[in-house]
This record gives C-alpha cells, sequence and structure tokens, in this order.
C-alpha cells in the first residue's frame, strides 16, 4: 500500500473513531437532560392535581391526563419503582418527587411520583411525562452532530491532501526517489536534491544525510579512480621495466656466451693446429708418393683427425646458437660429458683434475645448451680459482643426483672445488650481476647472473656457498616433474 493510502486510512480511522467516541459521550448526556426536563414537568403536573382526587378511585390502575401525560397509580411492586424512589416519596410527605424515570415506565420517559399514606393504606401515583417537541428536536440535534462531524472530517481531510501532505510528505519522498532513479541510471546532474527544496523537519534530515552519502561516495570513487590510474601506470611502467630487464638478461646471456666463445677461440686455434698438422703431413706424403697406396693405419688415422674437427666445430656451433629454450629429458652424464669436451681447451681446466661422480641412468628435463652453458660457467670458474690460488692437488668434483623436497622431484647437480672457497662478505650478492670475486681483467661479474636466469627460467634455483672441508660448492636443482607416458 502506498503511503497516501496508508495516510487517508489513517486519518479517516482517527476521524471516525473521534466521531463516534464523541457521538456516544454526548448523546447520554442529552437524553438524561431530557428525562430530567420531563421529571420535572411531571413533578409540576403532579403537584396541579388535587390530593383528594388522587386518594378516590381504584386501588391501582393508569390513565391520560393530556396528550404526552400518564397517570399510574398502585403500590410500589406494581408501579417498579426502586427503594430509593421509594424512600424519597415517603419523606416528601405528600410532595411530588421527580424521578429519573418512573419505575415501569416506558421508553425511559421522565416521571414523578407521590405517595399518599392516607389513600387505601398508602398509595403510589406516578406521572409519566413525554416532550414530544423536545425528543424530536433532540433527534435532529443528533443527525446535525453527525452530519457536522462528518463535514468535519471532510475539511480536515482536504486540508491535508491540498495543503500539507502534498508540499511535507508527497513531494519530498518524490523528489527522493527521482534522485534515487538518476543514481541507478548514472545522471549525476540529477542524483543530488536542492537545499531550497528540503524541509524543515525529519525527512529534510534524511536527504541532507542522503546527499552527504552520495557526495562521500562519489568522492570515494573519484579517489578510487585515481589510485587505479596511478596503479595502471606504475603496472604499465612496471611492464616495460620487466620487458627491458627480461632483454638484459638475454644479452648478458648472449654477452656471457659469447665472451666464452671468444675465451674458448684461442684454445681451439691450438687444438686444431695439430690435427691440421697431422693431416698436412699426411697430404704430403700422398703428394710425394702418389702411386703407393695409404695404408690403413694412416687411413683411420685420417678418419680420426677429421672426426675430431667435425666434433669440435659443432659443439662450438651448438654451443653458440641462440634458439627459443626446448625442453628434452636428457641424460645428465652427457650433459657433463659436453661441458668438459668444450673446456678440454681451456688452460686453467686441463691442469685440475675433474672427478665425476653421476648414477647411471639419471635423467633430467632441460634445454641441452642451456644447461652445458651453465655447466661451462661454473667448472671455468672453479677452475680458475683453484689455479689462481696455487692450491695443493686441484680437484674440481661434479655430482649429480635425484632427490625429494617438500613432496616434489627434483635433479640435483653440484660443482665444488677444494680451493679458497667464496668470500663471506661476497656471499650474499654472489648472483647478482657485475659481481666477481676476480682481481684481474678476466672477470665481468656476468656469468653467475646469467648462470642464475637460465636456471630459473627452467624452474630451478642455483645455489652457492662454501664447503665445511673448505672449497667452494654450486648446487643446480632443476624441478624433475612426471614423464608423460607415450600413447599406444
Amino acid at each position: 500500500m502506498r503511503i497516501r493510502k496508508k495516510l487517508i486510512l489513517l486519518h479517516t480511522v482517527f476521524s471516525a473513531g473521534l466521531a463516534a467516541l464523541m457521538f456516544f459521550i454526548l448523546r447520554p448526556a442529552i437524553q438524561d437532560l431530557v428525562r430530567q426536563a420531563e421529571a420535572e414537568d411531571a413533578a409540576y403536573v403532579l403537584g396541579t392535581i388535587d390530593a383528594r382526587e388522587l386518594s378516590d378511585g381504584q386501588a391501582r390502575g393508569q390513565r391520560t391526563i393530556a396528550p404526552g401525560i400518564m397517570m399510574r397509580w398502585g403500590d410500589a411492586s406494581e408501579l417498579g419503582l426502586s427503594p430509593s424512589a421509594i424512600a424519597a416519596m415517603q419523606r416528601s410527605t405528600a410532595a411530588p418527587v421527580p424521578l429519573a424515570h418512573g419505575g415501569n415506565a416506558p421508553d425511559r420517559l421522565g416521571s414523578a411520583g407521590v405517595y399518599l399514606p392516607h389513600a387505601a393504606g398508602g398509595r403510589y401515583y406516578v406521572i409519566d411525562r413525554r416532550l414530544v417537541g423536545v425528543r424530536a428536536s433532540v433527534q435532529r440535534l443528533d443527525i446535525v452532530l453527525l452530519l457536522s462531524m462528518l463535514g468535519v472530517y471532510l475539511l480536515i481531510a482536504a486540508a491535508l491532501e491540498v495543503f500539507v501532505l502534498p508540499r511535507h510528505v508527497y513531494q519530498p519522498i518524490r523528489r527522493m526517489l527521482h534522485a534515487d532513479l538518476a543514481v541507478q541510471q548514472g545522471d549525476r546532474t540529477r542524483e543530488l536534491i536542492a537545499s531550497h527544496l528540503m524541509p524543515q523537519d525529519e525527512i529534510g534530515e534524511i536527504m541532507r544525510s542522503r546527499n552527504r552519502s552520495i557526495a562521500a561516495l562519489r568522492k570515494n570513487e573519484a579517489e578510487l579512480a585515481t589510485t587505479l590510474a596511478e596503479l595502471e601506470r606504475v603496472a604499465g611502467d612496471l611492464k616495460r621495466k620487466n620487458h627491458l630487464l627480461e632483454n638484459a638478461q638475454r644479452n648478458l646471456a648472449d654477452a656471457d656466451r659469447l665472451a666464452s666463445l671468444g675465451m674458448l677461440s684461442a684454445g681451439i686455434a691450438h687444438e686444431i693446429n695439430t690435427p691440421l698438422a697431422v693431416l698436412k703431413g699426411l697430404a704430403s706424403e700422398v703428394k710425394d708418393k702418389p702411386n703407393e697406396p695409404v695404408g690403413e693405419a694412416k687411413a683411420n688415422l685420417m678418419r680420426r683427425v677429421v672426426g675430431r674437427l667435425e666434433k669440435l666445430g659443432e659443439g662450438l656451433l651448438d654451443f653458440a646458437r641462440v634458439r627459443t629454450p626446448k625442453i628434452v629429458w636428457a641424460n645428465v652424464d652427457e650433459l657433463i660429458a659436453q661441458a668438459l669436451e668444450l673446456l678440454s681447451l681451456d688452460d686453467p681446466v686441463r691442469g685440475v683434475r675433474v672427478d665425476v661422480k653421476v648414477p647411471e641412468g639419471l635423467q633430467a628435463p632441460c634445454d641441452v645448451d642451456r644447461i652445458v652453458q651453465v655447466l661451462v660457467n661454473l667448472v671455468r670458474n672453479a677452475a680458475e680459482a683453484l689455479v689462481e690460488s696455487e692450491a695443493g692437488d686441484p680437484t674440481i668434483t661434479i655430482a649429480a643426483e635425484q632427490l625429494t623436497r617438500e613432496g616434489s622431484g627434483w635433479v640435483s647437480l653440484t660443482v665444488c672445488d677444494n680451493g679458497p672457497g667464496i668470500a663471506p662478505d661476497l656471499l650474499p650478492s654472489l648472483l647478482e650481476p657485475f659481481v666477481t670475486s676476480r682481481l684481474d681483467a678476466k672477470g665481468t661479474g656476468l656469468g653467475l647472473a646469467v648462470a642464475d636466469g637460465i636456471i630459473r627460467e627452467h624452474g630451478g634455483v642455483l645455489i652457492a656457498r662454501n664447503r665445511d672441508k673448505g672449497g667452494a660448492e654450486f648446487e643446480v636443482l632443476l624441478p624433475a616433474f612426471e614423464r608423460a607416458e607415450p600413447k599406444p
């Protein structure tokens, strides 16, 4: 039910209740006044009748004296007199007594009575008086009263519905509904209620509170939009910086690869000279003795020398080739063998004993070329540290094992040496770019940073620490996920 209907029903019920209350209070009072007037008039009529006329006649009976006046006589029980009326009539000594109503008088008429003790041993006389004109006037008064109350109700209802409720209730509520509809539609020009349209009452307080809430909400939205814009800007800057960092990491990897190739080039040139000299000698023999057949031993030697040159070239190309990482399952011992073969031409590595401890058949998912690059870097760093420290019996140990940590499978590759170890103040930042313990011009501080980036690309971890027995140890942890079974 809408508020207008509720208010109409409310003031209708209130007005009807008030009218009924007034009617039922006033009407009995007016009727009592009429009966009192009739009783006094009956007493007057009774006082004009001669007592001798009253004492004569039958013992009981009734007769009409005039229109609207009837006399009854008899004993108290026959007339239906109350004890209080009997007592009053007996004390009046033959004087008429007005009665509220004459006992069993019809229609509760006003009455008056007198007691004559000398008339036939005591007789009661009652005059019942009906003021016909007065009662008709009272009925007209009832009708006028009801009509007046109805008129007052209509005037009050009209005043409320025309002057009071529309201005102070209906219009403010309608303004709030329109403003809320504007909020739902996103029309910010109509979502606030003008202050001059707010009444100075509770509804006006609700309107002002609503305006304050909307203003606070819009302020929070503006602050949120500003924060989101700033967050988007920061996210864009962070994205660009991450992109630059990724490019820098790739460039570092390429630079480290090129630096490694540069360091290997001299050794490779020296290594190639030996098989080239053998081939040159064999070629000279063939030229000098064209008619003499080449023996099996010389042919096998030439084949081994050429195979050595091809193997060196292929390894160098594979090491220098840049391509998208390709994860395959590779034998760990083959990875180590490739790294050592590439390092066999380095002078520092030649003077160091390398022990390999790898379980047979151990495999790890990785990009072969990149992991080989990491192993080359770690082994070369260990060899150079051993040579510079002039450690006795310089030894590098390469070990591998499969283990489980925190419910996940890992393949662990460790490269450790028996050198002086890593300075404690350098150890926390050792994997950062341009951090090096080399005091000469050979160290760039990029090798370990590049190796750490490659391991992170594999989802693994590179850990550097000092051994309890002396020397440094680098551990490479590669995740060993479940290998998919081939479909039948």
